[in-house]
């Protein structure tokens, strides 16, 4: 069976569904609103929004941070629509943004933080191979996939 989930830029077309999409409201603190999102990416040269999509459904979305000439790459953001989680639709996307940092220059690692607590995705990405680095940035954990 082919993979279901593939990621594409967000365009005119998109734009309305990635500002659709909402997690759930207890998990709200942990991630910023995708029009937040897409306002950083406006004026940061570094974002690539992507919209998450599950054939042609829009089912979350994810922004990659990108530093070519350091060769470091981050998770800015990533969500999924609280109607599509629970299908590991979250992995599978982050899949194929691994798969994607893996093409682009000097890439080893690639970077991602979350807000500490319950509910907190950093069991997700844990559990999918990051690993802390012991930094602290903004109150936020660092945590890091060799890729």
């Amino acid at each position: 069976m082919s993979d279901p989930i593939h990621l594409a830029p967000v365009d005119r077309v998109r734009l309305r569904a990635v500002l659709a999409l909402r997690v759930a409201p207890e998990q709200e603190r942990f991630v910023a609103p995708n029009a937040v999102s897409l306002a950083e990416a406006y004026v940061s040269p570094e974002a690539r929004p992507f919209i998450i999509l599950l054939g042609e459904r829009p089912v979350g979305f994810v922004m990659l941070e990108v530093w070519e000439e350091r060769g470091e790459y981050g998770v800015w953001r990533m969500m999924i629509d609280h109607a599509h989680q629970g299908h590991g639709y979250g992995r599978l996307a982050l899949d194929h943004l691994v798969a994607h940092v893996r093409t682009l220059p000097q890439a080893t690692r690639l970077y991602v933080t979350c807000v500490p607590g319950e509910g907190s995705p950093e069991g997700f990405y844990r559990r999918y191979g990051f690993e802390p680095t012991g930094e602290v940035l903004d109150g936020e954990v660092v945590m890091v996939l060799a890729v």
